[in-house]
């Protein structure tokens, strides 16, 4: 029998023993029982072995579906008994004035219907909300997995595919950035960056220090962004999807372009002019367009519309940076003179998008294995950051629903127990049972907390994440 030293399962510990603890608490018991196994000096997996783990696994599986089981039957139970209990306490009653039994239980019927209607308006705004994002999910995988196929199948049309996304995204973007009054965040680099790689692309593609410029920029600030930024690859959200879309797909162009487009010399004749990137041109042409750019930022947005951003009407990245105390950024500008922070910033823009042109010009324009290998560093950290998104984000919503759902069941059956101290007919609280437990014939009966608690639809919509850009 062939000896199996990586897929053996783990083994029970022994009685009476104790197994030391590995340190790994945050993990599951099976995982840490699977880690002991691994680091232990075992040598082989005998038929013992293999009967009990197989007995094992058929157990669990049965113990599994008896618990499922019996946790419907419990429900149904406990159902059925709060129905018979509460038609049994209805019959019992007998108060002198039948009048105010009904009014009370008019009453009790008109708050429920409220708020039936208010949960189902909820749950169809939910609805609506769901169906979005299972279309941006599916609109997201799809754009990956078409990408995919057209770089390897056939590279020559990455622009257009560029360009197509772009027309659906970038007005998408815009409308919902007026909406929210953050379309200043329009006038950034990586759109000003955008326009000008369509602009190469189908109006001057002979241009060789446009394509200079736009190689670099690409490379340099629109690439970095999604490290600096913390773009992340979450499918469900169109914003997320947006913002690494106009920072990863544009470094994606212009390498297939330079590295992997069949006769690129012939669609875009400024290559024949750049067989090599001379550092000194490549950083000029790259920090003049960059020059115009500030410039057009610090005229219309900076003076003509400074009103508008310092009473909050509107926010711009340097504003939004500026009071984000808990960055790099928020942090050394904070230290700087307010009239200096403006002035500081843009220069701190500058140094910083040269910085991060130095690997293209340097090392990626010259290597297609490199390019490839800088492109898959992006989308792994991207898709690090959505994996985070995921788990942190929702895993704490998930904790948060669940702790609210814990208080509620615990005012319940705090109110339920109250209640039966009380021998008042009228109404105690917006519960079901709140004007039954207080009669005098089930003050020695103790309500089960769901009794108290309609079960009504509920569901939490989920709100706009802040802008990652």
């Amino acid at each position: 029998m062939a000896t199996l030293d990586n897929s053996r399962p783990p083994t029970p510990p022994n009685n009476g023993t104790e197994t030391p603890p590995t340190g790994l608490g945050y993990f599951s018991v099976p995982f840490e029982r699977f880690v002991r196994d691994e680091i232990s000096d075992w040598s082989g997996f005998t038929l013992l072995d293999t009967m009990e783990t197989y007995f094992d696994s058929r157990l669990d599986l049965l113990q599994r579906q008896l618990s499922k089981h019996s946790d419907r039957l419990k429900t149904k139970a406990e159902e059925t008994f709060n129905d018979v209990f509460k038609k049994d306490v209805l019959k019992k009653i007998k108060s002198p004035s039948g009048d105010n039994l009904d009014r009370e239980m008019q009453k009790f019927k008109l708050k429920m219907t409220q708020r039936m209607t208010s949960l189902s308006a909820s749950w169809q705004s939910a609805k609506i909300v769901r169906t979005r994002e299972k279309v941006t999910f599916f609109t997201g995988v799809m754009i990956l997995l078409f990408t995919a196929l057209v770089f390897g199948m056939a590279p020559q049309w990455i622009h257009v595919l560029y360009t197509v996304l772009g027309l659906y995204l970038l007005p998408m973007r815009a409308y919902q950035y007026k909406k929210r009054s953050w379309h200043y965040f329009l006038f950034d680099l990586c759109y000003y960056c955008t326009i000008l790689n369509f602009v190469f692309i189908w109006v001057l593609p002979t241009n060789p220090g446009l394509f200079v410029a736009c190689y670099c920029l690409s490379h340099g600030s629109l690439a970095s962004a999604v490290i600096t930024w913390r773009n992340s690859l979450v499918f469900h959200d169109s914003d997320k999807v947006t913002s690494l879309f106009v920072h990863i797909y544009a470094p994606l162009t212009f390498t297939v372009i330079r590295h992997f487009y069949p006769n690129a010399q012939d669609r875009f004749p400024a290559l024949k002019e750049v067989h090599h990137l001379p550092p000194f041109r490549a950083l000029l042409l790259s920090s003049i367009i960059y020059t115009i750019w500030q410039l057009l930022y610090w005229k219309f947005v900076l003076i003509n519309r400074r009103k508008k951003i310092e009473s909050g009407q509107r926010t711009t990245s340097f504003s939004y940076l500026l009071n984000d105390k808990r960055g790099i950024i928020g942090r050394a500008l904070s230290t700087v003179p307010i009239q200096y922070r403006e002035v500081s910033f843009m220069l701190g823009q500058l140094v910083y998008s040269i910085l991060t042109e130095l690997p293209a010009v340097f090392v990626l324009y010259d290597s297609p294995f490199w390019s490839g290998a800088y492109l898959l560093l992006l989308f792994s950290v991207s898709v690090w950051n959505g994996g985070g998104f995921y788990i942190e984000v929702f895993g704490r919503k998930f904790e948060r629903e669940l702790e609210a759902l814990r208080k509620e069941l615990a005012e319940a059956t705090t109110n339920a127990r109250s209640t039966q101290s009380s021998p008042t007919l009228g109404p105690q609280s917006d519960d079901e049972l709140s004007t039954i437990a207080g009669t005098p014939y089930i003050s020695g009966k103790v309500l089960s907390p769901y009794a108290s608690c309609p079960d009504l639809p509920s569901e939490t919509i989920p709100t706009e994440e802040k802008k990652d850009q």
